[in-house]
């Protein structure tokens, strides 16, 4: 099997930490669609922070390309396209039907094609499978063979990767799910699951991921409650941690692509099939809207301090949906920031991590190059980068005026410390 050529498809967080693993053990060849992209792979530039130089040159079998020609002769195709939802919430399978065109159209005998992309359960089979026979004009589990090997990455992560988080894999037939269990224990050292089917691969992504926005979801709501309540949230979860079976979440600002978007493809399915899901929707509209609510109790906490709120100057630390990477993909932090402009407040969003041109390009907001010292009325810490976590509060209280509001999302500073926090 090791002779058999792979092409990964889509080198985004997902694709390209894929393509450089197997790069270290066999020949691979990376496809993109997107040619700056490429470009730059090509000189060793990852804009995803995923990869560092020395993956790159420490991948010896890898090479990349904007060109279907140049991987029409693989046998093995690895399709990691994104898969997010539309303006209704509902699966967005526009790149990923786009991907697997592509594919069928290069598609040979005996072929396999693998997808990592985060779909509903059955939707390779109902969606993919369909359009790989029609533009190849052969035959599925006769001619070529599928399989689902759901996506683990999680961006940022430095200690985490693809290589030592264990695989779930499976293939349309047992041969086949065999062969792919042992492709991925080439570069997977944590060990591989094998499912015992692809519907079964596809439900435990969405699942795993589901079961995590719920229980942050539980925690944003025990926010609300005990912020009523006048008692530190914080306070009480490291106390109810003292238990050996309480888990360990925290409430935030959810987004990203995977917890923000896989529960809206299961509760999507559930619905075609007939059941409308409610605590996982339910879950769903807590963690939307905590952005909006983090804006309402900033604006409270400067009326409190007879603060104006409209022309004032708010300092919102971060954009990226998480910690120490450059993703914007559903960040919540942009909800905050609308909420605060709409009510005609002035705010510079700080962000190390995010590229500005993404910024300007997914949500029209400029990035400040720094802070300005005491310009501001409000500073949220919004993201707890590692940049930020270093920050003094003597820094923080530098940026702002002499009466002002600081807001903590993350838990960075001591609740003594901040004004108001989650």
């Amino acid at each position: 099997m090791t002779d058999k050529l792979i092409a990964v498809v889509g080198l985004g967080y997902v694709g390209l930490p894929l393509a450089i693993e197997f790069g270290k053990k066999r020949k691979v060849i990376g496809f993109d669609i997107d040619d700056n992209r490429v470009s730059n792979l090509k000189d060793g530039i990852d804009s995803t922070l995923e990869a560092t130089p020395d993956d790159f040159l420490n991948s010896h079998q890898v090479s990349f390309t904007s060109n279907v020609a140049d991987i029409s002769d693989c046998s093995i195709y690895i399709i990691a396209v994104p898969t997010p939802i539309d303006e209704n919430k509902q699966p967005d399978l526009k790149a990923l039907k786009s991907a697997t065109k592509t594919v069928a159209k290069i598609l040979k005998n005996k072929d396999i094609v693998v997808y990592e992309s985060t779909v509903y359960p059955g939707a390779t089979e109902e969606i993919c499978v369909p359009i790989l026979e029609e533009y190849s004009n052969l035959v599925f589990n006769q001619d070529f063979y599928c399989g689902y090997s759901p996506e683990r990455i999680n961006p940022g992560d430095k200690i985490n990767r693809l290589s030592n988080i264990k695989k779930i894999t499976s293939g349309s037939t047992h041969e086949v799910a065999n062969e792919i269990d042992k492709l991925y224990q080439e570069i997977i050292t944590a060990g591989t699951h094998k499912a015992s089917s692809m519907k079964v691969a596809e439900a435990a992504k969405v699942v795993e991921n589901t079961q995590r926005d719920v229980n942050i979801a539980l925690m944003n709501e025990f926010s609300l409650i005990l912020n009523k309540l006048d008692i530190d949230t914080e306070a009480v979860l490291l106390a109810a941690e003292s238990k050996w079976n309480f888990l360990p979440f925290r409430p935030g600002l959810v987004g990203g692509h995977c917890i923000h978007v896989d529960p809206y493809y299961l509760a999507y399915k559930a619905v075609k099939s007939g059941y409308t899901p409610e605590i996982i929707l339910a879950g769903r509209r807590m963690n939307d809207g905590m952005g909006q609510y983090v804006a309402n109790q900033v604006l409270k906490l400067m009326e409190g301090k007879k603060i104006q709120l409209a022309k004032s100057n708010i300092l919102v630390m971060g954009l990226t949906f998480k910690e120490n990477c450059p993703d914007l993909r559903n960040t919540n932090v942009i909800n905050l920031v609308n909420e605060l402009k709409f009510f005609d407040c002035s705010v510079d969003i700080y962000d190390p991590y995010a590229n500005k041109d993404d910024a300007m390009r997914e949500f029209k907001v400029t990035l400040i190059d720094k802070p300005v010292e005491k310009k501001y009325d409000a500073v949220i810490m919004a993201v707890a980068h590692d940049e930020f976590k270093k920050i003094t509060i003597g820094q923080i209280k530098n940026f702002g005026k002499d009466n002002f509001i600081l807001y903590d999302v993350k838990y960075i500073f001591n609740n003594d410390e901040v004004d108001g926090r989650l």
